[in-house]
């Protein structure tokens, strides 16, 4: 006799009263409900609803409507097609599985003209073998295979390769919404529970809603206290974890203990040994409960307070605390007002950096090192007083020889290993200290960005407690909107911790004076103020800027209330479009006024026209074929010096990407994350484009001085102390900073006209007496130009064609 198939396959909680019961067949009675009861007492339910096949199809991918088959995904989960760019097709063993793509037959069609929407494909019942099960996925028309997430019901794998089940017997009425009895208080042990007069069934009912609130204020990793060793990990749903240590990295020696649980939630072993340099990983065992976990006790699991460890995989090492000491006199960053920022990758400052390094070297910190103390090091002479490193945190390159731009992190606390020469050492912790201290010996502070919206592979979370550290859909699926596979639920309290224990880890150990949040929309308002608190008690002067956005939204407007900046993406597109030509008198108005209506203060806005991601700014904006600017025109270089005057004029904090000063390409290509060769700096393009590279210097050093104050405005912006007047039609403009003398600093004359055609502008601030002009579009010199002028009278400065200037004001004239 053969196995009987269980009537329960699925269940869960949706609320704290509410939750869906999922059946091996269909139900087909309409007048009695299946004989299903709340455990472990057995009550009937209050409600016991049939959801609708096309409710049921959201959880199977499928589902029966009259003499078709409707297979349906939602572009929601998939953030790849919310541009509604790339075509979707089902594929299974019935059309050739990859052949599916671009047959229009098997091609699923967006109900709606939403970005977020359903996608849909009705097929007749006669064209698909309905007698039997059998596998299915979604393939893009590139060739691209949409993932199956492992929450989902009908989930199989073979071969490490997972697929969705069709069941013919599953056709969209096995789905059943169940309301708690009235007055019932959910309290963790519930069951699912199956009783007819052939048989029972008790299927166990994960209590996530619980789980969430699980906390603990004890100490966690390895800690090392004299000659004893404590090894700890939260993991409130596992029935077992065990540490394996030894000397070896490839921890062939090993030895392995089992941890007992200290407080219900958290793990415990102590050794009575001091451990200091050993290696270490857990393997983590509990019950995978209807996709909210995923244990797996032969996974090892590198520990999230692993202080150091050798590489994506682990395992971590013990670092005893003489080596984690806490920075006794803290460097003390520059005020906000005052910042102009690079950002870069330390290896592509490294790469060919020319001064003599070992290749080793040139991969990471040492590297980066060497080139800042040498004469003549790019990252002095540039003149910035801020460096804002791409992630250092342990992310997943496979090798250490590997590219990659570091967002994908699979620890918080140790500093990236393949950036180390002695990584099994844990060099990597003096070696980031190092080059920490030296930015600072040069004046720099150091700003490091940071990923806390997602984790990379593999997601060691993932097998400690995956509904606690992520965000789930209504299926239990990962939910993705960060674009990378799965959302850190950064709300839960230990969640928080982790963000808050790792980032005062990184102040206190390695002095850094601020950070930049990756797509901080994900993190949330809340999660961030409690950051901002609580680090300002470490770091008064601390420097939080947040990427305000996410496939989800955008907060830049609610971070007006608190103490981050923010990257102002609209500032880099506006720009470009304005230096182009295509601008209008609202885009000088708003972006040199520090985007008022989404800032509070002027300095709460990064402003910036090229970053890591995206083309470019030469790219974005050359006229050469296919957005490759690695020869610029002449039209390029003088949008491009505009383009500069505007940034380091704009009120706010301005960014420059390194190499930008000195019209670096990416050969057109706009996502270069893997691509050491195209991003390292070509250093001798500052020779070749030396006119500007220096124009970019000149106007940073001004900025910086106290002739440029008035351009480093502290606090809010008056009505009066900007006065903006454009040429008749056109958006050529002149700014007047400090206009209404409210700050002890000289008033500034900006102009900028970037159309082919001459510009006059009527300017009542306009003195020529008065008026020393120090920079046009090609010079800066801040005792004066001495000839070829912009020429002005006594009301009207006359801009030539794709022209700027910056006039000192002073004189008896101008009082």
């Amino acid at each position: 006799m053969g196995e009987r198939t269980p009537n329960i396959v699925h269940a869960f909680w949706e609320s704290g009263d509410t939750g869906l019961v999922l059946l091996s067949t269909n139900w087909l009675s309409t007048t009695m409900r299946p004989p299903l009861l709340l455990g472990p007492l057995n009550q009937p339910f209050a409600k016991l609803d049939r959801l609708s096949p096309a409710e049921c199809g959201r959880y199977c991918r499928y589902y029966r409507h009259k003499n078709s088959w409707i297979f349906t995904i939602h572009s929601g989960r998939h953030p790849e097609l919310l541009d509604r760019q790339r075509r979707v097709f089902l594929a299974g063993a019935f059309n050739q599985w990859g052949d599916a793509a671009g047959q229009s037959d098997w091609e699923l069609k967006p109900a709606s003209e939403a970005a977020e929407t359903r996608y849909e494909l009705k097929v007749p019942l006669n064209r698909l073998p309905c007698d039997k099960k059998f596998a299915f996925k979604f393939i893009t028309g590139s060739g691209d295979w949409l993932d199956v997430p492992d929450s989902a019901p009908n989930r199989v794998s073979e071969g490490g390769v997972a697929n969705f089940l069709f069941n013919p017997e599953q056709s969209g009425q096995h789905i059943f919404r169940f309301k708690t009895p009235d007055g019932y208080e959910p309290v963790g042990n519930e069951k699912i529970v199956w009783r007819d007069d052939v048989a029972e069934e008790v299927h166990e009912l994960p209590h996530t809603q619980f789980l969430t609130a699980a906390k603990t204020d004890l100490e966690l990793g390895a800690i090392v206290r004299g000659s004893e060793t404590t090894f700890r990990l939260f993991a409130p749903r596992a029935s077992g974890v065990k540490v394996f240590f030894g000397q070896k990295a490839d921890q062939s020696d090993a030895l392995t203990e089992s941890l007992s649980v200290r407080d219900g939630v958290v793990w415990e072993l102590s050794v009575p040994k001091n451990l200091d340099g050993y290696f270490y990983s857990f393997r983590v065992e509990g019950k995978s409960i209807e996709g909210t976990s995923h244990f797996d006790p032969s996974f090892t699991v590198l520990d999230p307070y692993a202080k150091a460890c050798v590489g994506r995989w682990g395992p971590g090492i013990v670092v005893g605390p003489e080596r984690l000491r806490v920075i006794k006199k803290p460097f003390n960053p520059p005020p906000w007002h005052d910042l102009v920022i690079l950002e870069g990758h330390l290896r592509d400052l490294a790469a060919h950096a020319p001064v003599e390094m070992s290749a080793d070297e040139r991969l990471g910190y040492t590297g980066l090192r060497k080139w800042l103390r040498a004469e003549g090091s790019y990252l002095k002479e540039i003149g910035v007083n801020a460096i804002e490193l791409q992630p250092i945190q342990e992310f997943d390159n496979p090798s250490r020889e590997d590219y990659h731009w570091g967002y994908m992190t699979v620890n918080y606390f140790s500093p990236e290993s393949s950036y180390a020469l002695e990584p099994e050492r844990a060099s990597q912790i003096e070696e980031f200290r190092g080059l920490v201290e030296d930015f600072h010996e040069e004046g720099i502070a150091v700003i490091l960005d940071v990923v806390y919206n997602h984790v990379g592979e593999p997601n060691h979370l993932l097998f400690i407690d995956k509904f606690y550290y992520f965000h789930l859909d209504e299926a239990n699926d990962l939910v993705n909107w960060s674009g990378c596979g799965n959302d850190l639920r950064c709300d839960t309290p230990m969640g928080r911790r982790l963000i808050l224990d790792s980032l005062r880890h990184l102040v206190e150990t390695y002095d850094v004076d601020g950070f930049r949040f990756d797509l901080a929309e994900l993190i949330g308002i809340e999660v961030l103020r409690e950051i901002e608190i609580e680090l300002k008690k470490i770091k008064p002067s601390l420097i939080l800027i947040a990427e305000p956005w996410s496939f989800r939204g955008h907060i830049q407007k609610e971070l007006r209330e608190t103490g981050f900046a923010s990257w102002n993406d609209g500032y880099r597109d506006g720009i470009a479009d304005y230096v182009c030509g295509r601008g209008s008198q609202d885009t000088v108005r708003h972006f040199m006024a520090a985007s008022p209506g989404t800032t509070r203060f002027a300095a709460q806005t990064i402003n910036y026209t090229e970053s890591h991601d995206d083309h470019c700014w030469l790219d974005r904006i050359t006229e050469r074929p296919k957005r490759d600017g690695d020869d610029p025109t002449l039209l390029d270089r003088r949008r491009t010096h505009l383009m500069a005057s505007m940034l380091l004029a704009s009120l706010g904090v301005p960014m420059l990407s390194a190499g930008q000063d000195f019209l670096r390409s990416k050969r057109g290509l706009s996502n270069t994350y893997q691509r050491g060769d195209i991003n390292a700096l070509d250093y001798n393009r500052r020779f070749v484009y030396s006119g500007t590279h220096g124009y970019f210097r000149d106007w940073i050093r001004f900025r910086r001085s106290p002739e440029g104050k008035a351009l480093r405005l502290d606090g809010g912006l008056s009505e009066s102390y900007l006065k903006f007047f454009f040429a008749e039609g056109s958006s050529a403009a002149v700014v007047v900073f400090n206009a209404d003398r409210s700050i002890d600093a000289p008033k500034l004359v900006y102009a900028i006209n970037p159309h082919l055609e001459y510009a006059a502008i009527e300017c009542a601030e306009v003195q020529p007496k008065s008026l020393l002009q120090i920079a046009d579009q090609e010079r800066f010199r801040p005792e004066g130009l001495g000839a070829a002028q912009i020429p002005l009278d006594a009301t009207r400065i006359y801009l030539p064609p794709l022209s700027c200037g910056l006039w000192l004001a002073g004189g008896p004239a101008d009082t």
